[in-house]
């Protein structure tokens, strides 16, 4: 069951040069009881992230002075609340970009704005995703503390976003276990995810290579035409 979201125990960050737009976002998550802050440049939105505890971040690309993809490079360096990038664009490009760089999801100008709404409590449900009685996974060299949520390779202490941490908690609680892009996104991303099934790929790849190492007794492998699992070889 997923968890419920109480949106007046939640603040919403939108970052939009566009005052017509940021008003209108504004007005239709204010509705819905969300505390709501608003940005029309990166350096606002970044010192917000600083002074403010923001719950998700709603992300123009097109904006003055810094950009969006540059907004969330540098936020991603400072905290791991989740992004929802908006732009004018809708090339597959741009939206891998995004990914890419630390975002969770994309909507392309003009939306619904109950699209918004649904896409930011989709995240923040995922972002207030609760694990079952585990406390610590190990395999090999990697530690996962679940109570902790930390994830360390060795002595070395790795930096994932929320919902990285979460895909890679399922695929290591079920080593071998082949999942499909439909079911990791009902996992990991929710039922109601309205994305495309790709962003699975980009969030493997980002994985692979923050969890890379030179021992490769285990792997996030690639099982063609189906989706993905985890391995590990046992050492002798």
């Amino acid at each position: 069951m997923q968890n419920k979201i109480n949106p007046n125990q939640h603040t919403i960050l939108v970052v939009d040069d566009d005052i017509y737009i940021t008003e209108m976002i504004q007005l239709y998550l204010v509705k819905k009881g969300f505390h709501v802050l608003s940005a029309h440049n990166g350096i606002e939105a970044l010192n917000l992230i600083q002074s403010h505890n923001i719950h998700c971040m709603i992300l123009d690309i097109m904006l003055p002075h810094m950009d969006g993809w540059q907004v969330c490079e540098k936020a991603r360096q400072k905290s791991d609340i989740p992004i929802l990038m908006l732009s004018a664009k809708g090339e597959s490009e741009d939206k891998v970009q995004g990914l890419t760089l630390g975002a969770d999801d994309y909507l392309v100008k003009p939306f619904d704005p109950n699209e918004l709404i649904a896409r930011v409590i989709s995240l923040l449900r995922r972002a207030n995703f609760q694990t079952d009685s585990t406390t610590t996974i190990e395999m090999g060299s990697l530690r996962i503390d679940v109570v902790g949520r930390t994830v360390m390779i060795g002595i070395e202490y790795i930096d994932l976003t929320p919902r990285e941490y979460q895909l890679l908690l399922v695929l290591v609680k079920h080593p071998n276990h082949v999942f499909n892009r439909q079911h990791l996104l009902d996992l990991v991303w929710g039922e109601d995810y309205m994305g495309e099934d790709r962003v699975v790929d980009v969030f493997v790849t980002r994985l692979r290579h923050k969890l890379s190492t030179d021992e490769e007794i285990w792997k996030i492998e690639t099982v063609r035409g189906i989706g993905y699992k985890f391995t590990m070889e046992l050492s002798q």
